[in-house]
């Protein structure tokens, strides 16, 4: 390391959990204003978020509603779109103090800082993470979950079993996949030896009835409609094409995550090498063997749940599912790794994570600043969406001499529209009412609707949009470039004039 860079390491050393903060601030500030600044239009996720949130739906037909209702909450006390890639980091980062708080008393403050040093190299948490969604606002809770049981079993007090029971319980309304957490958690409660002792308290029986409360809603509303977001997981995912997928399937999926995970073995691996001297000695810490078994779990438990489960099914994954996954991985490499963090060995771990910190910043900068101008590749957030919002929004009123109370057309094409048009319609969803249940057709009929769609022949009305818009108009069609490089986006439209429902008169 550089002599100017010593007093800065210095610092580190003497005051971890400051430099933690620091971190803190550094990455919340880089990653809300790289997309701030670089995403001209809401990526997909977020443009769902919006038209989801503002129903108040306690279920979906895709998935739970919590990030939805999020992002809502954040456009009715903020509105301006950098908040979402605010509220994106705000969730990274909360899970990040979970893990920091797991680890600081089996690593102490300076190795909790290094194994959150280790999982910032993961795209998950940065690059990605700016497009708020269910994967990024599970972060938290798993790893309050994580930070929870390892201290119910350590110290059995009622309020970690219960504060377990919340997390768990909060997950489920982010994302399904707290399956994956759950199954591990509850095998290693039954097979551990000392893990088995739990059963004879409360505590467990405390967590599940925690986390049954704070899932009743949700889980009565899947009851009530049939499991409906599980229908839509099973349409989505891949089918099994027979003994060979038993296989390819899992270890395409570890194949995936191993690549992702370089990064952050690169920021490891002044932990393990150079090898330590003969004069070295592991590093004592508090944590026991107990505490490595319940840190593996957390570690490892969840990737080979998704494994086995791949196995069993045939079923094909999808490498986004390592968001969570990887939460304590840092955590499991400072502990196994056991080294004595001097000034050497912190300055290469920190070097390290500068550098992948900052590639991963300027691939983020080149893919969507520099790039677009030579690769015309198509990238969703160069979307014309504001565009799209405020033309549909003048052609329509002067067609009608009304605004657009309500858009037919797809989540991105209708979202768009009721996103970025002044007076943010609300959105049949690919024109299907089992899609948008909280619209009520006969006031969308009374009211009329603009129609808009951007596939296949933009002078007729798709086929699948008539059954509910079978008398709208077609009007001319008409093209916005994109917001950035060469592409231009033609767009169809359409008038669903009203139809007003008179009461009749009495004879």
């Amino acid at each position: 390391m550089a002599a100017s860079s010593l007093p800065l390491l210095a610092r580190i050393a003497a005051r971890p959990a400051q430099a933690f903060a620091g971190f803190v601030a550094l990455h919340i500030a880089v990653w809300t204003a790289l997309p701030a600044l670089l995403y001209p239009n809401l990526p997909l996720d977020l443009i769902e978020a919006l038209v989801y949130g503002r129903e108040w739906q306690l279920g979906y037909d895709k998935l739970p509603p919590l990030p939805w209702w999020l992002v809502e909450i954040v456009y009715r006390a903020i509105g301006h779109d950098f908040a979402y890639y605010l509220l994106a980091q705000v969730a990274v980062v909360a899970a990040f103090a979970g893990v920091f708080a797991m680890a600081r008393p089996l690593l102490g403050v300076l190795g909790a800082l290094v194994a959150i040093f280790i999982i910032d190299g993961l795209h998950y948490f940065n690059y990605t993470a700016a497009k708020f969604n269910h994967d990024v606002i599970q972060l938290p809770f798993w790893a309050l979950a994580g930070l929870a049981f390892h201290r119910a079993l350590r110290g059995g007090e009622l309020r970690q079993w219960l504060l377990l029971g919340l997390a768990v319980g909060l997950s489920l309304w982010a994302k399904y996949f707290i399956a994956v957490l759950v199954l591990p958690l509850g095998l290693f409660v039954l097979i551990d030896r000392d893990a088995r002792k739990c059963l004879a308290t409360p505590g467990p029986y405390v967590a599940l009835a925690a986390a049954l409360v704070v899932m009743a809603p949700h889980l009565i509303w899947l009851l009530q409609n049939d499991f409906l977001p599980f229908a839509y997981a099973e349409h989505r995912a891949l089918p099994s094409r027979g003994l060979i997928d038993h296989v390819w399937h899992p270890l395409q999926f570890i194949g995936s995550q191993l690549f992702f995970l370089i990064p952050s073995l690169l920021i490891a691996l002044p932990l393990f090498y150079p090898r330590p001297g003969a004069t070295e000695t592991p590093v004592a810490m508090s944590a026991d063997a107990f505490d490595q078994r319940i840190v593996t779990l957390l570690a490892f438990g969840p990737m080979a749940t998704v494994l086995a489960l791949s196995a069993l099914s045939g079923r094909g994954t999808v490498a986004m599912w390592g968001y969570s996954l990887w939460l304590f991985i840092g955590v499991w490499l400072v502990l196994v790794a056991r080294r004595v963090l001097d000034q050497r060995r912190l300055g290469r771990v920190t070097l390290n994570w500068a550098i992948v910190f900052a590639g991963l910043a300027i691939a983020f900068i080149g893919n969507y600043g520099v790039l677009p101008y030579y690769d015309h590749r198509y990238r969703a957030v160069f979307f014309p969406g504001g565009d799209l919002g405020h033309e549909l929004s003048q052609r329509y009123r002067a067609v009608t001499g009304k605004p657009i109370v309500y858009v037919i057309g797809s989540m991105w094409d209708g979202g768009n529209v009721a996103h970025y048009a002044p007076e943010h319609p609300r959105v049949l969803i690919d024109g299907k009412p089992d899609r948008a249940p909280w619209i009520d057709l006969a006031d969308l009929k009374a009211h009329g609707a603009a129609v808009v769609w951007t596939a296949g022949d933009l002078q007729a009305l798709p086929v699948e949009l008539r059954t509910i818009a079978a008398d709208a108009v077609a009007q001319q069609p008409f093209l916005l470039p994109y917001r950035r490089g060469d592409q231009v986006l033609y767009i169809g439209w359409a008038i669903l004039p009203p139809k007003p429902s008179f009461a009749q008169a009495p004879q």
